[in-house]
């Protein structure tokens, strides 16, 4: 999905530079932000959520077995969803019906477990699994947006998905396994996180996702509540920053894998630097001046993607009997990866760029997640180095 999402999007933006009219059913638009961003992250999660998951929760296995038909209906269901965007938009809205119909199911999986933990410390796994109900929401209410013809609820169900439940899955995922990784192979630093600064970022997280929902369905918003979001993402950005440090940014760059972690955790404090002064210039402007789409963009390939190529690269290894260890074609990858957020966010604040920057992202975009699908993809269809079953 990464592969086939990442290939569309390059093809769509070619054809748009060489001036070729493209059929489209939906706001190209929404059907950027919700494929790039949900088309592929969930089967991430699910591969998560039911390995590490179980672990945390002090329960058995789960059997793939159990998994294989929600999975294969997601798989089917963004395929409906791609034809239906260019085709229809009702064909799209039945394909994300049937992505949150598996997503539900595949939820319910996972709160069968959390239901059952007899592990005393499940606050991660908690929020993680309000935020996959957020996720089941988001999508049911983007399927009835696109069946019913409401574009705005589309974008606005998009944005929500976006804070509410991929981003905060991932910061759950951070705040956990980050310090352990760094404490685990750098042994100057020691696994601290504090709960108060778990609840008090999901919370953050929900809070721009509700704000970015409502400014779309109920634009311009008050004054009052641009500046209350300054003060917040300002402050959070703040912490966010210093807890990057804290973490062992500096440390973690003597090892590869480690620094890959870290560098993405970064992004999220820079991401919310650039939801301060984005809103600080509306709130100024009356809404009229903003970075536009950089802090998005710094979100979800900066923060968001380079988190997940990070800890795909390292379960991949893991499982694949191979050293956990980022080898230079990682390391490669990772930095082209790194070059197309920071070209992409330079062009969202700068429009006068023009179409060049864009196509320069999307094309590092596509070398580092086609070159990392292709690489890795291939590890997974052969047995484990290491001779053990897998």
């Amino acid at each position: 999905m990464l592969f086939g999402v990442s290939i569309w999007w390059l093809t769509v933006l070619m054809l748009r530079f060489a001036g070729v009219v493209i059929p489209w059913a939906v706001a190209p638009s929404s059907a950027h932000a919700l494929l790039m961003s949900m088309g592929f992250v969930p089967l991430f999660f699910v591969g998560f959520l039911f390995t590490a998951g179980p672990k945390w929760l002090g329960m058995p296995q789960v059997s793939a077995r159990n998994l294989l038909v929600p999975v294969v209906t997601i798989v089917v269901g963004w395929l409906l969803c791609l034809i239906g965007i260019h085709a229809g938009a009702v064909l799209a809205g039945i394909g994300v019906m049937l992505v949150a119909f598996a997503w539900s199911n595949l939820t319910y999986q996972f709160m069968r477990l959390w239901r059952k933990s007899p592990s005393p410390d499940i606050v991660h796994a908690s929020l993680i699994l309000l935020s996959c109900l957020a996720g089941a929401i988001g999508l049911w209410a983007v399927a009835i947006g696109w069946l019913t013809d409401h574009e705005l609820w589309v974008r606005a169900a998009t944005q929500a998905c976006i804070w509410c439940f991929v981003a905060s899955v991932f910061y759950a995922v951070s705040h956990r396994m980050l310090p352990f990784f760094s404490a685990s192979a750098i042994p100057v630093l020691d696994a601290w996180r504090p709960m108060w600064l778990l609840g008090s970022m999901v919370a953050v997280m929900w809070l721009e996702g509700l704000v970015a929902s409502l400014d779309i369905l109920v634009w311009p918003s008050s004054e009052g509540l641009r500046w209350t979001e300054v003060g917040v993402e300002a402050l959070s950005a703040g912490v966010m920053l210093w807890m990057a440090v804290r973490w062992g940014l500096l440390q973690s760059l003597k090892i590869r894998l480690l620094a890959m972690l870290h560098i993405g955790f970064f992004w999220l404090g820079v991401t919310l630097a650039l939801q301060a002064i984005s809103h600080t210039l509306m709130a100024l402007s009356h809404d009229h001046r903003s970075l536009g789409l950089a802090p998005m963009h710094a979100l979800t390939i900066g923060y968001l993607s380079a988190t997940m190529f990070a800890m795909t690269t390292r379960v991949s290894s893991g499982h694949g009997g191979r050293p956990l260890a980022a080898d230079n074609v990682a390391w490669a990858l990772y930095w082209i990866l790194q070059l197309a957020a920071c070209v992409r966010v330079y062009s969202a604040i700068d429009p006068q760029a023009g179409e060049v920057p864009l196509l320069m992202a999307i094309a590092a975009w596509c070398i580092a997640m086609c070159g990392w699908s292709w690489r890795y993809g291939n590890w997974f269809v052969r047995p484990r180095l290491d001779g053990r079953p897998g």
